[in-house]
């Protein structure tokens, strides 16, 4: 079987949905297969017509555009995600809320928000394969492999754009439950490292505290409840660097309960001997505004079993 396929030449008529958006990244979202070079090649060319008339990449899709693609070489799609598999099945336990414009998930630790770097499949991937006629569900933003918790998922490009706006404009608040190593200082509110993210050369992502190239950053703290083997914290993300939470806790002496990359591993060891086998960072709390109805929504994510029952396991002071 082939690696690639030819796309013939696609007319696509622009639904209301996806006025405003620049036709480039209409045409990177439409067509996954194809690299990115070579979408701008053919804008760039003229190849790519809006009502039979060359278009710049910043050309604003606008009512009743007709946009003709020309023919593509795209990489060829992997088997699709089957709703079968326990892990898909799963998934649709873990909706916290759900109406035409949005779906909140309560992300299970261990699966990765989006497929690639050798992952079949992601969340995304998942909900897509149990929401067929949802066409337009993406990601709001991202949570890391190992931690679990709110995960915002939007049904549609206008839905994604007032919440990505509300990002910016800071009114989505998240806050994260972590059981961290030792005694948390009362006076340690926040944290307000900088922070730069290095990629190794096996394409692992680490970040490091850096006060001359790093990134502002801001979390902020407050104690939740004491123990003899380490401290559970609430923490709130003011910016969203990738790792945030994690680094800000390790660059304080206090790292997050069996974190592989900033933990500690006498912590973990402790941890694991009580029977916690992952990170312990939830996403707990998530508030926006709904784009449609305009109301405050505040859910609340429960804890899985394995973070409870550790929680069980240490002695309270």
């Amino acid at each position: 079987m082939s690696d690639e396929i030819k796309l013939p030449v696609q007319l696509i008529e622009i639904e209301p949905d996806f006025i405003g958006q620049r036709i480039d990244n209409f045409l990177l979202a439409r067509l996954k297969g194809v690299p990115k070079s070579v979408i701008y090649r053919v804008l760039r060319k003229g190849e790519v017509r809006v009502n039979k008339k060359r278009i710049k990449p910043e050309y604003k899709l606008q009512q009743d555009d007709v946009v003709r693609i020309p023919p593509l070489t795209v990489a060829a799609e992997g088997e699709p995600v089957s709703v079968k598999l326990s892990m898909v099945k799963n998934l649709e336990q873990h909706i916290l809320f759900e109406d035409n414009d949005l779906i909140v998930l309560n992300k299970p630790s261990g699966m990765a928000v989006h497929g690639g770097s050798g992952l079949q499949f992601g969340v995304i991937e998942a909900l897509r394969a149990l929401r067929p006629l949802a066409k337009h569900l993406e990601l709001v933003h991202r949570l890391d492999r190992d931690t679990s918790g709110c995960l915002l998922i939007a049904k549609k490009r206008s839905v994604l754009t007032h919440l990505h706006e509300q990002l910016r404009n800071k009114t989505v608040e998240k806050k994260y439950w972590a059981l961290v190593a030792g005694d948390w200082d009362n006076k340690v509110r926040k944290v307000t490292e900088p922070l730069k993210k290095n990629t190794l050369q096996s394409g692992e992502r680490v970040v490091r505290v850096d006060e001359r190239e790093g990134k502002p950053s801001e979390t902020r703290f407050r104690i939740l409840q004491r123990y003899r083997e380490g401290t559970l914290v609430e923490a709130f993300p003011v910016t969203g660097r990738t790792h945030q939470i994690r680094v800000h806790t390790a660059c304080t002496g206090h790292p997050i309960a069996c974190d592989d990359k900033y933990g500690d591993n006498a912590f973990t060891t402790q941890m694991q001997q009580i029977g916690l086998n992952r990170l312990f960072l939830h996403a707990k709390i998530l508030s926006f505004i709904h784009p449609m109805t305009e109301t405050t929504m505040r859910i609340e994510a429960p804890l899985d079993p394995v973070l409870e029952q550790a929680l069980t396991k240490l002695t309270r002071k």
